[in-house]
């Protein structure tokens, strides 16, 4: 893979740029580790447990686990090829050294405990290496405390024990109940080893050095063995590959549901407000996750997420919830937490308040992805195909409400997407019907209300002024990105509309380039969105507008990959200073590029 490089990275009042992270995990936790060798934020066990190491949102308070030279040195990082295990490559004056990381787990999945290795090789001449540990306090309601016993020091911080496995050329200096430092120094052909193991509310098992340090490497085949396993073969095929790894971070194994992503609060503008939780998972990301893997041809995954996300929204009854937890269930409502924030930007919350809204696009999602997966040659259960139905009717009995939109805004509106949505609901059951994969006995009724939804958009949502489809109706003249998804839509009911409105988009919301803003005026407050920016690729593409597609495509991708980092993607860009903003990996951000480049490259679903 490409090196992202660095060179003599400082940190500005404790804090990095959040596009100079990298990700690490292992299907349950995520970790986040900065070029300086500071992993600054670990939730664990879980993706939406509470933050062993928090520093990424309050550098004074907050945990951390760091391993870096003493002296000034320079950087390089990539990932391993077809891998999410994680090389950085330090070079000082006096040596040369290569930091490998991995989040362990073994061919069959995760580990029963979580295991975070950390293996330290010298290269050329020494470098001095230090060491240091600052454990997260859970915003000040835990106080870290250390037990010594017969198999090494323990660190427990409320539910959780703690253990630091070091080889013996690590030199301790302080070993306390909230702070660790030791020494390194590394000499050519040198092979040194740091580790730490979590459980929670379980034993803690004390596996070995040696199988620690040869679990990195199993990992890296377990991650080679998935890339090996799928079937994507269309363009762009790298991009794709990394975005697919990106992916995985947010698959959570012991269920499988997709979180959208692996940080809270992150902030979509510096200073402002629009700071969420994202470790949860929604419907809309996830079916659309989903609809990735279909095309990657990740087949166990995509089973497992559908699946998971089908009999949740069985067990909750009636109503769709908005985002559930990764178990499965409600999302807890928002609680602001006293931390100062990444860069001082608050709040800093727990919880998202988006699990009480109406967001009638979901019935779109729903259907869309149940639509996909028969059509890529799969087989909707009983189960599933009645909860499909029952969703298909309460699509056709709800359109005419107003909702907060995809958006999530506070405004009830009528929004374009949200019926364009409703349309697609109901156009996907009406042929699920056809197909036999639904029962036929409300068919017409859903071919009706779908036919009076297209009806109502082209009447309530055109904007002659703009030559383009609204924000919302209500004769307003604003523009949403979102309409993006919605492409079929167009395509069966108003080709040249939906063309207008794309190319209204890009002129407004993306300035006449391909990085789109996600409705009217919102730039005032936050960055380009990346997924909006991919989706209008796959939108051009599908509407034969492939010249204009291909040569965004080009253009976002030199733009977000050609910068040094990773590839990865947090939820938004600034394309004004350069700078990465929102929570990251982000799902919606790495969905968005396969899909595009699934779109250029024509790929047939037949045997995915």
């Amino acid at each position: 893979m490409k090196n992202s490089q660095y060179h003599s990275p400082i940190r500005q009042q404790g804090t990095v740029g959040l596009g100079d992270y990298a990700a690490i995990g292992e299907g349950r936790s995520v970790a986040l580790i900065a070029p300086d060798g500071g992993i600054d934020w670990w939730c664990v066990p879980h993706i939406d447990s509470p933050a062993l190491f928090d520093r990424l949102l309050d550098s004074d308070i907050g945990g951390y686990f760091s391993l870096t030279p003493i002296e000034e040195y320079s950087v390089q990082r990539r990932y391993r090829e077809n891998s999410n295990i994680l090389e950085t490559e330090y070079i000082t004056a006096s040596g040369r050294a290569l930091l490998t990381e991995s989040i362990n787990s073994n061919l069959a999945g995760p580990l029963p405990w979580n295991e975070l290795a950390r293996r330290i090789e010298g290269k050329e001449g020494k470098i001095d290496f230090r060491l240091s540990i600052r454990f997260g306090t859970q915003v000040e309601t835990r106080s870290p405390w250390l037990d010594t016993t017969d198999q090494g020091n323990v660190f427990h911080i409320g539910d959780l024990m703690v253990m630091l496995r070091c080889s013996d050329d690590f030199e301790v200096e302080t070993c306390e109940s909230n702070e660790v430092r030791a020494l390194l120094t590394t000499h050519p052909s040198s092979s040194s080893l740091c580790a730490l193991l979590v459980s929670r509310s379980e034993p803690l098992a004390v596996p070995t050095l040696q199988s620690i340090d040869k679990r990195i490497e199993t990992s890296h085949l377990a991650w080679q063995s998935w890339v090996d396993n799928l079937s994507y073969q269309g363009s762009y095929p790298q991009y794709v590959t990394r975005s697919a790894l990106a992916l995985k971070f947010l698959w959570f194994s012991p269920t499988g549901a997709l979180a959208a992503a692996a940080t809270t609060s992150l902030p979509e503008g510096i200073g402002g407000e629009k700071n969420y939780d994202y470790r949860y998972a929604w419907i809309r990301d996830a079916c659309l996750i989903i609809k990735s893997f279909v095309y990657l041809g990740a087949l166990e995954d995509c089973q497992a997420a559908y699946s998971w996300l089908s009999k949740t929204i069985m067990r909750h009854g009636e109503e769709l919830l908005t985002c559930y937890t990764l178990e499965g269930g409600e999302v807890p409502a928002e609680t602001y937490l006293d931390l100062q924030g990444y860069k001082n930007s608050l709040p800093v919350r727990k919880g998202n308040n988006a699990r009480d809204q109406r967001q009638l696009s979901m019935y779109g999602d729903m259907l869309a992805v149940g639509q996909l997966f028969v059509e890529s040659g799969h087989i909707l259960d009983l189960e599933t195909s009645r909860l499909l139905s029952r969703l298909a009717n309460q699509c056709a009995d709800r359109w005419r409400l107003k909702d907060s939109g995809m958006w999530e805004l506070p405004d009830l509106q009528h929004y374009t997407h949200s019926k364009m949505a409703c349309w697609l609901a109901l156009d996907a059951a009406v042929e699920l019907a056809d197909a036999g994969h639904l029962e036929a006995t409300w068919r017409d009724r859903w071919a009706a209300e779908r036919d009076h939804i297209a009806q109502w958009v082209e009447h309530h949502c055109w904007s002659e002024t703009r030559q383009a489809y609204r924000f919302y109706s209500d004769d307003n003249d604003e523009l949403d990105a979102a309409l993006t998804l919605v492409y079929r839509y167009g395509a069966r009911i108003n080709k040249p509309r939906m063309l207008s409105t794309y190319h209204a988009i890009i002129e407004e919301l993306g300035h006449g380039g391909p990085h789109l803003y996600r409705y009217s005026h919102v730039e005032k407050e936050e960055s380009t969105f990346v997924a909006c920016s991919f989706w209008m690729v796959e939108a051009l593409d599908a509407l034969d507008d492939n010249a204009l597609a291909q040569k965004n495509m080009e253009t976002i991708l030199k733009t977000l990959c050609d910068r040094g980092n990773v590839e990865t993607f947090n939820e938004m860009f600034d394309i004004r200073t350069g700078e990465w903003r929102g929570n990251l990996p982000q799902g919606l951000s790495h969905l968005a590029l396969i899909c595009a480049a699934q779109a250029l490259g024509n790929q047939s679903l037949s045997g995915l």
